[in-house]
């Protein structure tokens, strides 16, 4: 498998808040460049060194980067969006400047070619009894069973390739009765939200903390077919935005958030503010090792755990407002 080199630059106090949250978004190893940490080896080194590579020595005045590696596939454009959108979370929170530039970049090689090169692993895939995800540029030849959900996912999450999604995509299937209002947090492709309505849900509110990830969410519902009275997006923050946290208040019947474990921690308070009596909240995104964590503080806000559905390491709840 091909893998790509993607540089994330910040600053040294970041360093340990966004190893934490890559891992939550499924990275496993990093490569860290910081000033501060060669010049406390410098000042602290043991023996003697007669000689340090000039190279070396440049990192004295080098701007902090965690560099992580991602899978030249599907699933490494679903990921490097779930980066963005974590940065883009966490420089909105950073209102003192202490994190750094809080971006990340593409090594050796041009994003718009590897935003198409990785589309030959992604071909059309049924989910559960009812859905295919299909994407733009792919034929499906089926027996006219199945729904057929079109995306493209442009720089944003959601491909349905990624286990988190394909598991919220099996829980909505089995909520959707048809008539249900729907808040999709965190809406990256929109696939989630749109996959809701063509399964019958009356309308969609689809919020995510990037523009891109929003105007892509109302282009691909416009693919689908969805008018757009029926659908309806937003972006910024929630969490900080107390305006769009009022232009989207109501109650809806299904709420999805396929994010990760910090955040849905913090928005377990805004999930029971929208949430019907009798509705129904899907959580993914939870790398397994936290699940319970935070799967007991949603519960702790009110609601009660239906199920849990955990692949390869990824966890999917459903919970209830009684």
């Amino acid at each position: 498998m091909e893998w790509t080199e993607v540089n994330i630059f910040t600053a040294t106090a970041a360093i340990e808040l966004l190893t934490a949250k890559l891992m939550d978004i499924g990275v496993k190893g990093f490569v860290i460049k910081d000033a501060e940490d060669f010049k406390e080896f410098l000042e602290n080194k043991e023996g003697h060194w007669d000689y340090i590579d000039k190279d070396l020595m440049g990192l004295t005045d080098c701007e902090t980067c965690i560099t992580i590696y991602l899978p030249g596939n599907d699933q490494g454009v679903d990921m490097l969006a779930s980066v963005r959108s974590m940065l883009a979370e966490v420089k909105s929170a950073d209102t003192n400047g202490e994190y750094g530039r809080l971006e990340a970049e593409l090594s050796s090689i041009r994003e718009e070619d590897w935003a198409n090169n990785w589309k030959q692993y992604f071909k059309p895939l049924e989910i559960g009894k009812k859905l295919v995800i299909k994407p733009s540029w792919e034929e499906y030849s089926g027996d006219g069973s199945r729904i057929i959900l079109e995306i493209d996912p442009a720089s944003s999450f959601g491909t349905g390739q990624h286990h988190t999604t394909r598991l919220c995509l099996e829980l909505l299937e089995g909520c959707v009765n048809g008539g249900e209002k729907i808040l999709d947090m965190g809406c990256g492709s929109g696939i989630l939200s749109i996959a809701a309505v063509l399964l019958g849900a009356q309308d969609a509110v689809a919020v995510d903390i990037e523009e891109n990830a929003a105007a892509t969410a109302a282009e691909n519902a416009q693919k689908n077919n969805i008018p757009a009275e029926k659908y309806t997006t937003y972006f910024g923050n929630i969490l900080s935005d107390e305006k769009l946290a009022d232009r989207i208040d109501g109650k809806y019947d299904v709420i999805t958030a396929n994010i990760v474990a910090d955040v849905l921690i913090a928005m377990k308070d805004h999930f029971l503010r929208y949430i019907r009596k009798g509705g129904t909240l899907i959580v993914s995104g939870i790398i397994e090792e936290r699940m319970e964590e935070v799967l007991s503080a949603i519960e702790q806000t009110g609601f009660t755990r239906k199920g849990v559905n955990v692949k390869d390491g990824w966890a999917a709840a459903e919970f209830t407002l009684i």
